[in-house]
């Protein structure tokens, strides 16, 4: 209840934002965070509280976008009939990867590797399709409608990605408080105690690694849906699956609230830099290098983890 609640005002605090920002910056501040937000807590639902580090969750995101545009531009399904259809093909990718991965017992470096090179063969194979419109990609038709699922303003964007945003936050906060919960970090802990209790380490992964690309798939949704294009670069590239990674892991892997934090921290100093510096080719990836550094050297626990070491260190005073 208490973690609904906060939720809930999560919510109603960042809509009041988004309602009332009135200059285009701050919308689109706001607007990235949320979608830095979604892709953070995306990965931290199979990498924080499943233990499976992924190094190519772009694959997720990229079908998720690839199947946006494809059903819009050559199936003319309508834009919020193919915003679930691409999640479930996002989520059917997951359930493939997932399942040759654990199948053959593959985690750890061995499983963040498979990712990676399924999406670098899926970012090869979508240069070569003429209907993925190979190198040059695919462009929705501007039409700034609510039907086609395209606003005039970062707001109802916001709005979109918001509601997305809540939606892994309570999938967060039930697989914290739930059964499948409970046995998925069981299996994260300690694998071979989690089968002698009866739990199948197979079966609990794989439901994870869909949970968490079916989010992902949404977040590829929502970025074809902003930007109105989407190429192999950026739907299946490494960029996407750094971002993702680094906001869990700063932030803080396993909690309902450290992918929001960790996303709002790198999200507003690649802002920063980006005006102090201008667009400086591969800056953003330097300066979140050096954040993943300090974070795991001096909190390893990240940035959620710091009140927790406060609360300790004061007890430990006390002491």
């Amino acid at each position: 209840m208490r973690d609904l609640l906060a939720i809930a005002l999560f919510v109603a605090v960042v809509a009041a934002l988004l309602a009332t920002a009135g200059s285009g910056v701050m919308l689109n501040f706001v607007t990235m965070a949320l979608y830095a937000t979604l892709l953070a807590q995306a990965w931290n639902l199979l990498g924080g509280y499943g233990g499976q580090f992924s190094f190519g969750h772009a694959l997720f995101f990229g079908t998720g976008a690839y199947a946006q545009a494809v059903l819009q531009l050559q199936g003319g399904v309508p834009a919020w009939v193919a915003l679930p259809l691409a999640v479930a093909a996002a989520a059917l990718v997951a359930v493939f990867v997932g399942a040759l991965a654990f199948r053959y017992g593959l985690k750890g470096s061995y499983f963040a590797l498979v990712t990676l090179a399924f999406a670098e063969v899926f970012r090869i194979v979508a240069l070569q399709l003429p209907f993925t419109g190979a190198g040059v990609g695919l462009m929705l038709p501007l039409s700034e409608s609510l039907a086609a699922l395209q606003f005039a303003t970062p707001r109802g964007y916001g709005f979109l990605v918001l509601a997305l945003v809540a939606l892994a936050l309570l999938a967060t906060a039930w697989l914290r408080h739930s059964r499948f919960g409970a046995r998925l970090q069981a299996v994260r802990d300690n694998e071979d105690a989690a089968r002698a209790l009866g739990i199948d380490p197979f079966a609990t992964k794989l439901a994870a690694c869909v949970l968490s690309g079916a989010f992902m798939g949404a977040a590829g949704a929502f970025y074809l849906q902003m930007f109105h294009y989407i190429d192999p670069g950026i739907a299946y590239g490494p960029t996407t699956s750094v971002e993702a990674l680094l906001g869990a892991i700063v932030g803080g892997m396993g909690t309902l609230w450290g992918p929001v934090l960790g996303a709002l921290a790198l999200h507003g100093l690649s802002d920063a830099t980006r005006n102090l510096f201008g667009d400086l080719p591969g800056l953003n990836m330097v300066i979140y290098g050096v954040v993943l550094v300090l974070i795991v050297t001096f909190v390893p626990r990240g940035i959620a983890g710091i009140g927790l070491s406060v609360r300790r260190l004061w007890r430990g005073r006390d002491d």
